[in-house]
């Protein structure tokens, strides 16, 4: 049986769109919790994560963002952006009647948590930024343009492996076969041949081959001083990441001094926050957050 309810719930534009919603285990009423998923990813990422944050007594929403996983795709794919999926998540808190929450977001989850933070500021109360900042480096934006939305023939489960391994060895050099076969059910559906398809509209990748995401965004640093420095904050780099380096994680620090900080050993990106080094600083983050 699972630990979640399915929420469903319209967009702006009369989207339906998808949330696994995990209910807070008895205790004082805190804050809830957003968690936001990475370009192509959905909210399976977080089936280990949400059940552990909700047994700590806060309420944990788990999105599929528009075009993944069971949330509609968009029928203009140049609202792949990071403007209008904030907005998406401000109508899900509107029709839950939730006016603020603590958001967790990998990777471009984490550009729509600080991309809501800037547009309803008292929406957004706290951020983990898993492997994620105001700055990314080329190279692993070189390697997300390189698979993101490309077209790719997987006949079967062992296909689905080969291609997660091809495109994220290097991110996880310590993974098994398991954790590879666990990583390929998150990431893909059978259709109705019964063959795995990626969980995700390849038209996200439009809006990128349209103008390409810039490394720096104008004002992206000033903006986050000003979100980091006004809510708590905890940023997660893995030790291995190509898209947030070891220097860009060390001037957000400069810049956020009272921001939060762990380093995950042995991972690139992104951490999927079942690492011990993850968890802990979560949890304490968790604390005393509101």
């Amino acid at each position: 049986m699972a630990d979640f309810a399915e929420r469903r719930w319209r967009s702006g534009d009369r989207l339906s769109l998808y949330a696994r919603d995990y209910a807070a285990a008895a205790g004082p009423a805190r804050l809830p919790v957003i968690c936001i998923h990475g370009l192509t990813r959905n909210s399976k990422d977080f089936a280990q994560l949400a059940p552990w944050i909700a047994g700590q007594g806060r309420r944990v929403l788990a999105v599929d963002i528009r075009g993944r996983g069971r949330s509609d795709r968009s029928p203009d794919p140049m609202r792949y952006r990071p403007a209008i999926y904030a907005r998406d998540m401000f109508a899900l808190m509107d029709a839950l009647g939730m006016a603020r929450a603590l958001f967790v977001g990998t990777s471009m989850g984490g550009l729509i948590a600080m991309t809501a933070a800037m547009i309803r500021p008292r929406a957004v109360a706290g951020m983990v930024l898993n492997d994620v900042g105001p700055e990314i480096a080329q190279e692993g934006v070189d390697r997300i343009a390189g698979y993101a939305g490309k077209p790719v023939t997987i006949a079967n489960w062992d296909d689905a492996v080969t291609y997660l391994k091809r495109t994220s060895a290097a991110a996880f050099p310590d993974f098994t076969d398991a954790d590879w076969r666990a990583v390929a059910d998150r990431s893909f559906v059978e259709d109705e041949t019964g063959k795995p398809v990626l969980d995700y509209d390849p038209d996200i990748a439009a809006p990128f081959a349209r103008r390409p995401p810039p490394r720096r965004v104008p004002f992206g640093w000033l903006l986050f001083r000003h979100i980091a420095r006004r809510r708590p904050t905890l940023l997660l780099r893995g030790e291995l990441s190509d898209l947030i380096s070891a220097e860009i994680a060390a001037r957000m620090r400069r810049t956020a001094p009272h921001m939060a900080f762990a380093e995950v050993p042995g991972v690139g990106h992104a951490p999927w926050l079942d690492e011990p080094t993850a968890r802990n600083a979560i949890e304490a983050f968790l604390r005393t957050a509101p």
